[in-house]
């Protein structure tokens, strides 16, 4: 992915340089594939309910900002998020409200619950914001197999497609019908909001590289590989557990393809219907 020596975003909050408090015991085999599981969640507080992760009354912990370290890591990141913004931005006709993202390190503070790295990159509806610790990149390298740096923009890029989601009102829908249905009916609520945010990440994935040519050769199979690496069907069998459907709340490795795929195709929002009654087929 080309990336290097390109204009970065202003919209990036830097707490890594300053003392964060430290979370008790270490990440075991459990945790790891909770982190797995949790990777792409629209991560409203109902939904880090689900996991017990953020509740109400959970010790909050405080985080002093430093002033931000200088590295790859955040000028990567910095450049994503200007790539997502002109593209949001063109979309939404000059009307797109920018999101912040947040870079940390171990945990810190957000309105959606403790950032960590026990629940991946989330975006927090309440601020607006994304929470990514860099750190987790080496997770997506080592526990998922997702390699590459277009792998890692397409994390990014499917968390501001939860703030698109947010500004489309698709997220509010989902979040206020969510307590009215069963848990089974939920879960599929939130596999579609997941496939129309994959669905997104394509649709930027393409217009990034018809304005800068930021493809290279492999590029398209890092996002793949990394979409596949986080189909349910996938996780549960590397969790040592049968693939039941109803447990589902991400989609199907196939799916979660398929929907990128999409995207990148068409370039086009209304091509990322997935609450259309027959999204599946799609």
């Amino acid at each position: 992915m080309k990336w290097r020596g390109r204009e970065t975003s202003s919209n990036i909050e830097d707490r890594r340089g300053g003392k964060v408090a430290k979370a008790g015991g270490g990440i075991g085999v459990g945790f790891i594939l909770l982190i797995l599981a949790s990777i792409f969640f629209p991560k409203a507080v109902p939904l880090l309910q689900m996991f017990g992760i953020g509740q109400p009354g959970q010790q909050q912990v405080t985080t002093t900002q430093g002033a931000g370290i200088q590295d790859d890591h955040r000028e990567f990141i910095s450049v994503t998020l200007r790539d997502t913004e002109r593209v949001w931005e063109e979309a939404f006709q000059g009307n797109y409200r920018e999101p912040t993202l947040v870079m940390f390190s171990g945990i810190t503070n957000s309105p959606c619950g403790n950032a960590s790295a026990q629940t991946g990159p989330f975006y927090c509806p309440a601020d607006e914001k994304i929470y990514v610790d860099p750190a987790f990149f080496t997770v997506m390298e080592r526990q998922l197999k997702a390699r590459g740096d277009f792998a890692q923009a397409y994390v990014i890029s499917h968390e501001v497609a939860h703030h698109v989601q947010k500004l489309t009102g698709a997220l509010g829908r989902v979040n206020a019908e969510r307590p009215r249905i069963s848990k089974l009916e939920a879960n599929k609520l939130t596999v579609r909001l997941e496939l129309q945010a994959d669905c997104y990440a394509g649709i930027w994935a393409r217009r990034m590289h018809e304005k800068y040519g930021t493809l290279e050769d492999g590029d398209l199979d890092e996002a793949l590989g990394a979409a596949h690496a986080v189909g349910d069907d996938v996780l549960q069998r590397m969790s040592g557990q049968r693939v039941d459907e109803r447990q589902f709340t991400h989609g199907t490795a196939e799916q979660r393809k398929r929907w990128f795929t999409t995207g990148l195709n068409t370039s086009n929002p209304q091509a990322c219907d997935t609450f259309s009654p027959g999204y599946n087929q799609l």
